[in-house]
């Protein structure tokens, strides 16, 4: 079962993720922008630890999880936008705009679609938490999404390729890589591979 605050969360995620890349786009949003945020995000979650800060809290009351409160206020939205700049300093603009609408719609429906009316355990998935509709319900949203910007064989395999990724759980030093920085990667990296290879 999926809360309301889970809900949120990920349209949170979704509407954040639509702005982000029509600003990018049309060029409004900057890399040095993208950088600016995610500063600012650091410093507020800084803050936020020690005292409340008027509307940063508040959002973080209302959308994030609530062990994330404590440890890393703010941690999806400062990643989220760590990602986003890394694909757009990385590759060209098609790939990267297609590798923010899979992150965007994939991780967003997986975790919903699968949370709601997942029954199925993903193989791939060794801590038991991902649900297979989930991630099928993410690859589709994640090609539909990316197609909007590259060949929809193109926006296919970098949409699979990145939930499946995101099943299996990159572990880093001991620590799992944050879904937001993996998936832009995997699904740019693949897409750029695919690009030159074919």
């Amino acid at each position: 079962m999926i809360s309301k605050q889970e809900t949120g969360r990920q349209l949170i995620h979704i509407i954040v993720g639509i702005v982000t890349v029509i600003l990018i786009y049309f060029n409004i949003l900057s890399p040095i922008s993208l950088l600016a945020l995610i500063i600012i995000g650091i410093l507020a979650s800084f803050i936020c630890k020690r005292r409340k800060l008027f509307l940063f809290s508040l959002f973080l009351k209302h959308f994030e999880r609530e062990n994330m409160q404590k440890k890393f206020p703010g941690k999806g939205l400062i990643f989220f936008f760590i990602g986003v700049l890394l694909v757009v300093q990385l590759f060209e603009k098609d790939i990267a705009l297609a590798s923010i609408m899979v992150l965007t719609f994939g991780d967003s429906i997986s975790h919903l679609v699968g949370a709601k009316y997942g029954k199925l355990k993903n193989i791939f998935n060794w801590k038991g938490r991902k649900l297979l509709e989930g991630t099928i319900a993410g690859t589709i949203a994640g090609f539909l999404g990316a197609m909007i910007f590259v060949h929809p064989a193109l926006a296919f395999i970098g949409s699979a390729t990145a939930m499946f990724a995101e099943v299996v759980k990159i572990d880093f030093n001991d620590n799992t890589l944050d879904d937001n920085l993996v998936v832009p990667l995997i699904a740019g990296t693949v897409m750029f591979i695919v690009r030159i290879v074919v």
